[in-house]
């Protein structure tokens, strides 16, 4: 494959990664490839990350699809040397699968990769977790004789997890901190240190490993196919209903910016949305200069508006990671609006807001809503019997300064949907708003109800943070 082949080919997969990338940033990238050593990998990939990568979040993806682009060895048949070279007394014949890489290894301890016992090997690892130089070299080797396994005639599978648990990189920790520190007090602030860098160098190691098992299932099974499996949207990219926990804790860092400019934006369009009455006054005093005529007209200004905000939030099992994402936006609103109630319901409502005060920690917020506050009945979503009661206990949270904004899948179970409850709400309110995690083409599918609830009030597809900040900008 030619290097115009893997440029394009790189490019259109980051594409497909949902990382944004340009026409005219996929030819700065180019042209950056005739200022650097293309023998030098890591200028290679310095000058794709300055072109082509936007954002930290990025990076993970970017290096991944980089590493199957662009990798630092091959194993491939057409780039070994004649299979009839000589014999290699200590490993494995020159041109055999994996061959480079023992013979790239790294012999000044001794150790010869192709041969030696798992304790030499272990050793050797033992001393890369103290100093990682070599190590690289040393993953794609311990991938050639632990990560095989045959498959078909002709074919190998190759796997991270027999490479892993043959080395057990975590049972060298205790021996590592025993040299490290040599006597020294146990607890410290050196031990800290220490295991911070040893901890930082297996997961290098095992990464090393996860990558060179990639590139060599890639060579199997081509580039394009590994790579639309092997790198995860970014963060904003991924959908609501498929978070896991650690996307969550990622999230967070990404609402409360959104919530800031939700905030702003809310205000700007209750300030902008009419001018002042006239100002007859300042109009008619610099009229004066004009002769009595007023070319200049002066309207008094308005009162600042501090937008106030209700949120109505699904919490029920069918959208349950969307609600612990709608459970962080509440909790990033509170601390922006000048006031914000929040309620959560599956097939009753209570109100929410005691749990989010300012300062308050999300996770453990969280976890006294889900035992103290009441929201089910019977346990099955009931938007049409939540709205009523909604109306009913709580039907003074919502007036003319309340923007309303309701979070959820619109699946009420084949129950009276309450419209005329919603649209009395909704009515009240200054603004109403609601996000819908499900994509449109599911929209009224089942015992979805998304077309009668958005007759009554506007319903937005929101997935992933992408739409949410779109919707946010919509606003203005």
């Amino acid at each position: 494959m030619s290097l115009l082949d893997r440029h394009v080919g790189f490019v259109r997969a980051l594409r497909e990664a949902g990382l944004p990338v340009s026409p005219a940033e996929g030819l700065d990238a180019a042209r950056a490839l005739l200022v650097v050593d293309l023998a030098e990998r890591e200028s290679l990939r310095a000058a794709y990350a300055a072109t082509l990568v936007k954002r930290p979040s990025y990076r993970p993806g970017f290096d991944a699809l980089f590493d199957l682009w662009f990798p630092a060895a091959t194993t491939a048949p057409h780039a070994l040397p004649d299979p009839e070279g000589p014999r290699d007394p200590h490993g494995p014949r020159a041109g055999d699968p994996g061959a480079d890489l023992f013979e790239s290894a790294d012999l000044a301890e001794g150790v010869d990769l192709g041969t030696a016992a798992l304790p030499e090997l272990r050793d050797r690892l033992a001393e890369l977790l103290l100093d990682a130089e070599g190590m690289d070299a040393f993953a794609r080797a311990m991938v050639e004789r632990f990560g095989r396994q045959a498959a078909s005639p002709g074919r190998q599978n190759w796997f991270s997890y027999p490479v892993l648990r043959a080395l057990s990189p975590e049972t060298l920790i205790a021996r590592l901190l025993a040299e490290v520190l040599a006597g020294r007090e146990r607890g410290g602030l050196a031990e800290k240190v220490a295991r911070r860098r040893i901890g930082d160098n297996i997961r290098r190691f095992e990464e090393a490993v996860a990558t060179d098992v990639r590139r060599r299932i890639a060579e199997e099974s081509g580039i394009e196919r590994i790579a639309r499996s092997a790198v995860r949207p970014p963060l904003e990219q991924v959908d609501f209903l498929r978070v896991t926990r650690a996307d969550l804790a990622r999230l967070r860092r990404e609402v409360h910016p959104l919530a800031r400019r939700l905030a702003a934006r809310l205000t700007v369009r209750n300030r902008t949305g009419h001018r002042g009455r006239l100002d007859f006054r300042r109009t008619v005093r610099a009229s004066l200069s004009s002769g009595g005529v007023p070319l200049a007209v002066f309207n008094r200004p308005r009162r600042p508006h501090r937008p106030e905000l209700v949120v109505l939030c699904d919490v029920s099992d069918s959208v349950a990671s969307f609600a612990h994402f709608t459970l962080l936006l509440t909790y990033a609103l509170r601390e922006q609006f000048a006031k914000v109630r929040a309620f959560g319901f599956v097939d009753t409502v209570d109100e929410i807001t005691r749990f989010f005060t300012p300062g308050a920690d999300v996770a453990e917020a969280m976890t006294r809503m889900a035992a103290e506050a009441d929201m089910v009945r019977f346990g099955r979503t009931n938007y049409g019997h939540a709205f009523e009661r909604f109306a009913e206990r709580y039907g003074d949270a919502v007036g003319p300064k309340t923007s309303l904004l309701i979070l959820g899948d619109a699946r009420s179970n084949h129950q009276p949907p309450a419209l005329e409850t919603l649209r009395g709400l909704a009515r009240e309110a200054r603004h109403a708003h609601w996000l819908n995690p499900e994509p449109v083409s599911q929209w009224d599918t089942g015992d979805s109800l998304a077309s009668a609830y958005g007759a009554v009030v506007p319903m937005r597809e929101c997935r992933n943070v992408v739409q949410l900040a779109a919707f946010v900008e919509d606003l203005a």
